[in-house]
């Protein structure tokens, strides 16, 4: 397991937000996971390495985690929110299995054309978006024949 301090990295954004021992702490149990977890399973998470983190706080950490741009964020079908720490730190998206939740990052230079190309047919500048991919992962695929 990594250590925390040694992987926290500084907000992206120009946060001014404080190095606390609880943010430490969600930002090292991130490093730890390969895929998206929900605040309540990283508070589980916490609480079952000791970590004495409230559940509001794992919720206001990663919300600010979320807007400095060191997590990313997705809505799973249900409206919750779940967060990640990814490898790429430019713009990608995410196709995400729904059984498992297994989450691989996508490359999708056709979808920015296209964001791009519409977003300058109406006018808009300073155009953000989001697109998300569920599916069956190859392990989920397989157990379901």
């Amino acid at each position: 397991m990594s250590t925390p301090s040694a992987d926290f990295q500084a907000p992206r954004r120009g946060s001014e937000q404080r190095v606390t021992r609880q943010r430490l702490a969600v930002s090292g149990a991130l490093d730890s996971l390969d895929d998206f977890v929900s605040t309540q399973e990283l508070h589980r998470l916490l609480h079952g390495r000791g970590e004495s983190v409230s559940l509001a706080t794992t919720y206001r950490i990663l919300q600010s985690m979320a807007e400095d741009g060191q997590v990313d964020v997705l809505r799973k079908d249900d409206g919750e929110a779940v967060y990640r720490r990814c490898a790429v730190e430019h713009h990608h998206h995410h196709l995400l299995c729904r059984d498992c939740g297994k989450a691989v990052e996508i490359e999708a230079p056709a979808v920015e054309q296209w964001a791009s190309r519409v977003a300058a047919e109406h006018g808009y500048t300073q155009v953000a978006h989001t697109v998300e991919m569920y599916g069956l992962c190859p392990e989920c695929s397989a157990k379901r024949q």
